[in-house]
């Protein structure tokens, strides 16, 4: 797994193998992470990386905020409640020398405590496939004050996303196995 583009390109992340199935850990693959990443950056979406803040729900490794900072974002929060996510994002961090970027909130994504900050503009969502965590996550961060008015929602599972609340559904793409759903959340 490496940084794709942006200030770090080629950097080497921590790896977690095939996957760590006891942490939950499935890393998005480069290939569609390069693909996320050329839409937000040169899609209809226009740059909406540079200077913004990132919520990373089920973040795993981190290698989706680490690639958003590494492309201009300006800070990342990265909810992730495994220990072995936890030292592998410890790693990145370090490996990206972001530690002063990015803060892990060691929660459960689907009851998040009351943010204590602005809400993040751009939200990646990878929870476990086939679990059912994706909309309850959404909906505690929304509720909870983590996500912006209108914020791009970044969502990745195995099938077409099921859109909560006042959220909408603005693309969807197919990867293999893989769907991203990018939903706008209420203004």
């Amino acid at each position: 797994m490496r940084i794709i583009g942006g200030t770090n390109r080629g950097l080497t992340l921590a790896s977690v193998g095939k996957g760590d199935e006891t942490g939950r850990l499935r890393p998005t693959a480069d290939r569609v992470r390069e693909s996320v990443f050329n839409i937000l950056q040169n899609g209809s979406y226009g740059d909406v990386l540079t200077d913004s803040h990132v919520l990373d729900l089920f973040a795993g490794t981190g290698a989706l905020s680490f690639e958003a900072i590494s492309r201009g974002a300006r800070s990342a929060v990265l909810v992730e409640n495994g220990r072995t996510a936890a030292t592998l994002i410890a790693d990145n961090a370090a490996r990206m020398r972001a530690q002063d970027r990015i803060r892990v909130l060691r929660k459960d994504a689907t009851r998040l405590p009351p943010s204590d900050g602005s809400g993040a503009q751009i939200v990646f969502l990878d929870p476990p496939y086939g679990k059912g965590l994706g909309e309850p996550a959404l909906i505690s961060a929304l509720t909870q004050g983590w996500i912006a008015p209108n914020a791009l929602v970044v969502w990745e599972e195995n099938a077409p996303s099921i859109v909560p609340g006042d959220f909408t559904k603005d693309d969807e793409r197919h990867y293999g196995d893989t769907c991203i759903s990018f939903l706008r959340a209420p203004r």
